[in-house]
């Protein structure tokens, strides 16, 4: 077994003023060599955008983007013709394949908006860029993991299609209670991220904002030591 631990206080964080982002990788000024990626996980910025405050209209390429707010509304504009806001509660992707350009922007005059944003290196570049977004059942995921990305040939349930043998979880886990994670092959890797509570997994204590990544073994668990909120990355280390 191998693990990688990256404590929230060892990222990367950038203020903006309107804009506040922590990079668990390396990311516009944040550039660590030792924190490139995680297998194809190359990008997680956990995001607080302030009131009437956005990103304005720019351009992707041969990414799957992954968007999972965590407080607050994002209004969404693409050049695809979506226009629509994403919730707590749902999960936005974006094959961004042979190009598009997009917006986001927080339209509360009070309340700030924080979401995750995960780039996941494609398995094919070139593909026909693709958009859609779901809201998830809160109680699929308490105490077990939710399915909320997947292969867009090997979807299951509700899962949103990427392009890439990748797959991501949302979890509530409540205190006492386990998780048991399988890993499907030596090439495979998980990402454990704690959105908020504390956790044991793999010997190691891991709270709010910290994460873990393991790979090279077959199983492992993992334990709540209070209420948590997890997602859960499954990526390719070789890509």
């Amino acid at each position: 077994m191998k693990k990688v631990i990256h404590k929230s206080e060892t990222r990367g964080f950038a203020d903006h003023g309107w804009l506040k982002s922590h990079h668990s990788f390396s990311f516009a000024g944040y550039q660590n060599p030792e924190r490139m990626n995680f297998g194809a996980l190359r990008v997680l910025n956990d995001d607080v955008v302030q009131p009437k405050m956005g990103f304005g209209t720019h351009p992707h390429q041969n990414m799957e983007i992954i968007s999972i707010p965590l407080k607050g509304a994002l209004s969404h504009k693409d050049s695809m013709g979506n226009k629509r806001a994403i919730e707590v509660g749902e999960v936005q992707v974006m094959s961004a394949g042979t190009g598009l350009t997009h917006s986001e922007f927080n339209d509360s005059t009070t309340d700030e908006v924080n979401f995750l944003q995960l780039w996941i290196i494609p398995e094919k570049t070139g593909v026909e860029p693709n958009y859609e977004q779901r809201k998830f059942s809160e109680e699929a995921k308490k105490n077990r993991i939710q399915t909320v990305v997947a292969p867009n040939d090997k979807l299951e349930g509700e899962a949103l299609p990427i392009s890439q043998q990748a797959y991501i979880y949302r979890s509530s886990l409540q205190k006492g209670k386990n998780l048991k994670i399988n890993l499907d092959s030596e090439t495979q890797g998980a990402y454990v991220f704690v959105v908020n509570g504390n956790i044991v997994t793999v010997d190691t204590e891991l709270s709010n904002r910290d994460a873990m990544g393991v790979y090279e073994v077959d199983v492992f668990n993992i334990e709540a030591h209070e209420d948590s909120e997890l997602v859960i990355i499954k990526v390719p280390m070789k890509f």
